[in-house]
């Protein structure tokens, strides 16, 4: 799957959010997409899944299974959570209990005879997790997919992604909650001002990426410079602090 010189932006005169993207997407890799809140992040996974269209530019060769995740489940829906599965599972063409095992896996089961209009955060964000794997998908977009979930399903998350990524699909995650920071193999792609840097897995410990496509940090077209500055936190907080860094899309490092 291609991205060439992909922009998009909400009206016609309207600030650009993403410009002149150029992006490859490999089957079995696992991307995981950081930056500021508002930074277009979203916007860049809409894209991806097709359910937005660029402004200028293409996408091409995306894969025909995709399966989706929004960062806020519409649970405003008049089903109970099997009744909304069931239904997916017709939609998608595989069996109507498919959901049963997935629903097991993340800690789920408790939530199928209860109404959507009444789930938690984390309870609609599972629904949601649920419906995008039904059939097994060639392209799995996950925004914001860990916030909210319990200790099983956050453990148990990353094992699917790996299952799908070895069957040869490809998985994109923005991911505030800094999950997939260990993944073996995972590359990382920073938005900001309008334009995505790449990372692969090797170089995602490094300082600089290399910016595809559109203008980079200092709105010249070339890498702004950086600079390294150290924080010193107590260990209890290291890991919300740097959590904090990298959502904001920072790289962060530890020393200890």
């Amino acid at each position: 799957m291609r991205l060439s010189r992909v922009s998009f932006r909400y009206a016609p005169r309207g600030p650009w959010v993403l410009k002149d993207v150029e992006l490859t997407l490999h089957p079995g890799s696992v991307i995981e997409v950081t930056g500021r809140n508002g930074a277009g992040k979203s916007t860049l996974l809409r894209l991806l899944a097709g359910i937005f269209r660029p402004s200028r530019g293409s996408i091409i060769d995306r894969p025909r299974v995709v399966g989706y995740a929004p960062d806020v489940f519409p649970v405003d829906q008049p089903f109970t959570v099997t009744a909304y599965l069931t239904h997916m599972a017709r939609i998608r063409g595989v069996s109507p209990t498919a959901f049963r095992e997935l629903a097991g896996r993340l800690s789920a089961t408790h939530l199928l005879d209860q109404p959507l209009g009444d789930l938690s955060k984390g309870s609609a964000q599972k629904v949601g997790l649920i419906q995008s794997l039904l059939a097994p998908p060639d392209l799995l977009i996950l925004d914001e997919p860990f916030a909210g979930l319990d200790e099983q399903a956050l453990t148990e998350l990353p094992v699917i992604i790996g299952e799908v990524a070895a069957d040869g699909g490809t998985v994109v995650v923005s991911d505030h909650q800094n999950q997939l920071r260990n993944f073996p193999g995972a590359d990382h792609w920073l938005v900001a001002d309008s334009t995505v840097t790449a990372r692969t897995g090797s170089q995602a410990g490094n300082d600089a990426g290399s910016p595809i496509g559109g203008q980079a940090g200092n709105g010249t077209g070339k890498q702004s410079p950086q600079t390294v500055i150290e924080v010193i936190v107590n260990a209890d907080e290291a890991d919300q602090v740097e959590q904090k860094l990298r959502a904001d899309g920072y790289t962060t490092r530890r020393t200890a």
